[in-house]
């Protein structure tokens, strides 16, 4: 019914238009030769509507060409597209969904959910063009970049944490995080060194060592560094380093909150992290391991028909 009504104007529009210009050639004939009589007028304004009336079929012929053009190149860069995709590690099961779920959208969502697909599709886009030039960003900080990273990585993990993010680890997403970081040490053997970095050695609290013994316990070997300790002294930025191939920063604003969070993968920037790493770590003082904490023996259970013995 919407094609059918939106076809309607168009087709009275061209009509209005061809007989208009009919109307006009008719009078121009009559005004400027009445010796011919009116079949000359009549004929000369049949010829110029119908002529009016083609081009205007003519002209929207050629837009459905271009049209139409558009669309077998959008097609061809599709398959193109999907060729790639078949042949790389990625699943092209996964963006057929993307891509199926968001034409259904399309033909079915309201203008609110069209917005919405419209906005995440573009966020997902951004996202996938940053991570194919070595680096991708977004504002604060990104808990679903961090969950979703600590889910796949499959060897090591090495981070830093500094002043910047101390409050998180008693935060919810924390919690999640950690969790996914057992989870990764229990099922995939990854290996997880945390350092924690301080300014001076009066920062090294009890509650920094109770923060240590919690990550120990959860399989992450963890050290504490003092930057006037140390060698270089230099300062430290927070950033996680996942197999040694995505490295994922955060920077501070001036309230020393998260103010933007960058997942970089340029082979030279990652090398500079992990070295960087690997030198704080060394002059970093160990943690001692967590103790256990001892299990209390059951009470004895009172034997059925026995009075217990009162000593």
């Amino acid at each position: 019914m919407r094609r059918h009504d939106q076809r309607m104007p168009k087709l009275f529009w061209r009509l209005i238009v061809s007989a208009s210009a009919a109307g006009v050639t008719f009078l121009l004939t009559a005004l400027l030769d009445s010796s011919n009589g009116d079949i000359w007028q009549w004929t000369a304004s049949i010829v110029i509507g119908s002529a009016a009336l083609i081009v205007q079929y003519m002209v929207d012929l050629g837009e459905r060409f271009e049209r139409v053009d558009q669309r077998f190149a959008e097609i061809i860069a599709a398959t193109e597209l999907f060729s790639q995709v078949d042949g790389s590690v990625l699943r092209s099961g996964e963006v057929t969904r993307l891509v199926m779920g968001y034409t259904k959208v399309r033909e079915e969502g309201g203008d609110i959910v069209q917005a919405f697909a419209e906005k995440e599709l573009a966020r997902l886009a951004k996202l996938m063009e940053g991570l194919s030039s070595g680096s991708a960003d977004c504002p604060g900080e990104n808990y679903e970049w961090l969950l979703d990273v600590t889910d796949c990585v499959k060897m090591t993990l090495d981070a830093t944490s500094t002043s910047v993010d101390r409050d998180f680890w008693y935060s919810g997403p924390a919690e999640r995080y950690l969790a996914a970081q057992e989870k990764a040490i229990k099922r995939r053997g990854v290996e997880i060194r945390r350092l924690f970095v301080v300014k001076e050695p009066r920062d090294v609290t009890a509650s920094l060592r109770d923060l240590c013994a919690e990550h120990g316990r959860r399989g992450i070997d963890t050290r504490i560094a003092v930057r006037s300790l140390l060698t270089s002294n230099s300062r430290v930025n927070d950033f996680i380093i996942f197999d040694g191939e995505l490295s994922y920063e955060t920077s501070p604003d001036l309230q020393s909150n998260p103010d933007g969070t960058w997942l970089r993968t340029e082979a030279e920037h990652l090398e500079d992290r992990v070295n960087q790493f690997n030198e704080l770590w060394a002059e970093a003082a160990p943690q001692p391991e967590p103790v256990p904490q001892p299990v209390p023996e059951p009470a004895p259970v009172p034997q059925p028909g026995r009075a217990p013995t009162v000593t």
